[in-house]
């Protein structure tokens, strides 16, 4: 059984291949996006095990998608082609200066048609961590109770629950989002907020009152991501700033808190201290901002040690 199980939805991503507004683009890429496959292959990467749950639609795009993460090591083993429902699309126009705009054609995809009888109990029995983003439980009022019912299952048998907010206000109106979300954050044991969604979430502006209020609100440990400022990892008995890598260049910023994610739950699976797991995580955000794309981003283990001793630059990959 693989040491982390992650939930969610990858969908097809054509990326044009000149700035402009998206109606005058001709030529686009082919690429994939997920926030949870994305951090299961920044698992692998890094020399460990990551399975995913999932439904993709049995055409071109799901098929592609499948037999990507199967070629990164990424156990599929939970995943189920749905005849019914497509594999979700989004378009990404890019802009002058490496920002970009996303449009989103997920609604009625495989993933959005998730349940809660989709999952293996045992799967996750035998994982050590489970990793959920906030996306998943925005596409659909069944995707959302499969996430409760797989942290359900993660807390019975005591499999530590990593959640990242991931905040989308286009998948769902703040209204909404808020409560959802914060009752989310109570059953976690390990979250990655971002600063400006940690404020939206609380109201707070402060980075250690944030960290404080999500730690009394059941995680026990915060890592809150302060974009070029680092990192705040905490947990009850300490509080610590990880100093953000030196980034030349920002190319895209396309799962760099996915990456961020997976460099920090490989540190605690390594039983290294906060600190340490927290200069992992920043390392991996790092080095995602460096190459167009999420998981093609991704830096191997031997690459993110020669980064992390300054042997290598995020220019030069």
């Amino acid at each position: 059984m693989p040491e982390v199980v992650t939930l969610g939805e990858t969908l097809a991503v054509l990326v044009a291949t000149s700035p402009g507004p998206l109606r005058y683009s001709t030529h686009f890429e082919l690429r994939t996006g997920g926030a949870e496959s994305t951090f299961a292959v920044g698992i692998v990467r890094l020399g460990h095990s990551a399975g995913w749950i999932s439904r993709l639609g049995d055409d071109e795009f799901g098929k592609l998608i499948l037999a990507m993460m199967r070629g990164e090591g990424v156990d599929v083993s939970q995943v189920k082609l749905d005849s019914e429902a497509p594999t979700g699309v989004f378009f990404k126009e890019r802009r002058e200066g490496g920002e970009s705009r996303n449009y989103y054609y997920r609604q009625n995809s495989a993933a959005s048609k998730m349940k809660p009888e989709d999952i293996d109990p045992q799967y996750i029995y035998g994982a050590k961590y489970l990793h959920l983003t906030g996306i998943t439980p925005a596409l659909s009022p069944s995707c959302l109770a499969t996430v409760e019912r797989a942290m359900d299952i993660a807390k019975e048998c005591g499999v530590l629950i990593s959640f990242d907010p991931n905040l989308r206000l286009k998948l769902w109106k703040k209204e909404r989002a808020i409560p959802v979300l914060l009752n989310l954050i109570r059953k976690a044991d390990i979250l990655f907020p971002g600063i400006e969604e940690a404020q939206i979430l609380l109201g707070e502006n402060e980075p250690e009152k944030i960290v404080e209020r999500f730690l009394e609100l059941g995680p026990g440990i915060v890592a809150l991501k302060l974009g070029s400022k680092g990192a705040l990892v905490a947990n009850a008995h300490q509080e610590v700033y990880v100093p953000a890598f030196s980034v030349e260049r920002v190319v895209d910023p396309f799962g760099a808190g996915d990456a961020f994610a997976a460099g920090l739950i490989t540190g605690l699976l390594e039983g290294l201290s906060l600190e340490e797991a927290g200069r992992i995580a920043n390392a991996m955000g790092a080095l995602a901002l460096g190459v167009t794309g999420n998981i093609e981003a991704l830096p191997y283990r031997n690459e993110l040690i020669a980064f992390m001793k300054g042997n290598s630059t995020i220019i030069n990959r």
